[in-house]
């Protein structure tokens, strides 16, 4: 199955694409920081899958899915963090920390499956 087909890329994609929209609203002096920083965990998430997914071994596939979920979880700790710094309300996390929950739950049970 090509990665492009993969829901679990999909959604990530779409958080990917949810998490530029959220940094925007982060303020000027984070663009290096917090902004940048989960930009780039965002990013790293369907790209780790796409790359895993193209690779010729399941060890290989596997080791990137492993990655990805380790992006995702800092994706989340870092929205929780701007809520705590008052950047971004809890309620214009909520949506994105579920579909982030979403994904994390994907990538687990496909390295479930991979495992055994």
């Amino acid at each position: 199955m090509h990665y492009k087909d993969l829901i679990v890329w999909q959604k990530a994609m779409d958080l990917t694409t949810e998490i530029y929209r959220l940094t925007k609203k982060l303020p000027k002096d984070e663009l290096y920081g917090l902004t940048n920083q989960l930009r780039r965990a965002a990013v790293s998430i369907p790209s780790n899958i796409a790359e895993g997914n193209e690779r010729a071994s399941t060890g290989d596939y596997l080791r990137f899915l492993i990655i990805a979920r380790g992006s995702n979880a800092e994706v989340e700790t870092q929205l929780l963090l701007c809520v705590r710094l008052n950047y971004l309300a809890q309620e214009d996390i909520e949506a994105t920390l579920s579909l982030n929950e979403e994904i994390g739950r994907m990538l687990s049970s496909i390295i479930t499956k991979l495992k055994n």
